[in-house]
């Protein structure tokens, strides 16, 4: 997902406290920078004449790693498995209660990211609100596919994390990065792409359909074979993105707070191209 705190070329660089000196004079110098005069010798690990003692220099602690975001991502997608396995067995091949579910933790789960988006930080319980209603949501969604589409579920899975470790092949070994022109363009992309998803699911409610969306069956129109096609390249490239803010993020050592922003930003991209993918299967297996 793209992520506005990333706009901030300085978000995770760490500035010296103010007045603190730039340079040291080693013991054999004098404060100008010139070699000094012979003095005594002194026992080894004993402050020069006229120094004070000095404190080892403090170790780094706090900060980000791959390794926060690798286990902070799969607590996430583990919660959202865990809600969407609960949600499907609870309410079975119950058609009258999968599409209220799904339609209303459809919502919630939309409105979230959106939230989450515009948020300078997100902490767990931000995280796991939204690995609820996302769980409970695919849950719904993905079991009224598989009543109509057996085994779509299992494929849908595969193909996403498939695509996730092309993506992630690309960026580490082919060096694919996305420039902060490209990322402006990512972020107003995927507003969009929401933004007209809402108000298509509004008129859907009011009997008017622009076939941008498909239902479970039926036809599927040239715009709803586009706008999920679409949904996937968008999906795959927030999957760079977030790649390249890890990356960084780590390069810059932000404080460890900020695997939380990463790995929900990750979550939400991999269910957003699960999502894509389960809807373009849906469509080739008509």
């Amino acid at each position: 997902m793209a992520n506005p705190v990333l706009s901030r070329p300085d978000a995770f660089v760490q500035r010296a406290p103010a007045g603190s000196p730039t340079f040291t004079p080693a013991p054999w110098q004098s404060p100008g920078g010139q070699p000094a005069a012979y003095q005594q010798p002194y026992a080894y690990g004993q402050p020069a004449p006229g120094q004070s003692p000095q404190a080892p220099a403090p170790t780094p602690t706090g900060r980000m790693t791959i390794d926060d975001v690798l286990t902070k991502t799969a607590l996430i997608l583990g919660a959202v498995v865990v809600m969407a396995v609960l949600s499907w067995r609870l309410l079975g091949d119950r058609l009258d209660l999968l599409a209220p579910v799904a339609i209303v933790c459809g919502l919630a789960a939309f409105i979230i990211p959106m939230v989450g988006a515009f948020r300078r930080s997100v902490g767990p319980v931000f995280a796991f609100v939204y690995a609820i209603a996302e769980g409970i949501f695919l849950g719904a969604i993905s079991g009224l596919f598989e009543l109509y589409y057996p085994g779509i579920i299992f494929q849908a899975v595969i193909a996403t994390f498939v695509a996730a470790g092309a993506t992630l092949a690309a960026f580490h070994f082919g060096q694919v990065r996305l420039t902060g022109k490209v990322r402006k363009v990512l972020f107003i992309s995927l507003l969009a792409f929401a933004g007209v998803a809402l108000v298509n699911l509004i008129l859907y409610f009011c009997g008017i359909n622009l076939g941008l969306i498909a239902g479970i069956t039926g036809d599927v129109s040239a715009l709803a074979w586009l706008f999920a096609g679409v949904g996937v390249v968008l999906a795959v490239v927030s999957l760079v993105d977030d790649f390249q803010f890890i990356e960084t993020a780590v390069q810059q050592g932000a404080p460890a707070k900020t695997s939380w922003v990463a790995a929900y930003g990750l979550s939400v991209t991999m269910v957003f191209l699960y999502i894509n993918i389960l809807r373009l299967l849906s469509y080739i297996r008509r």
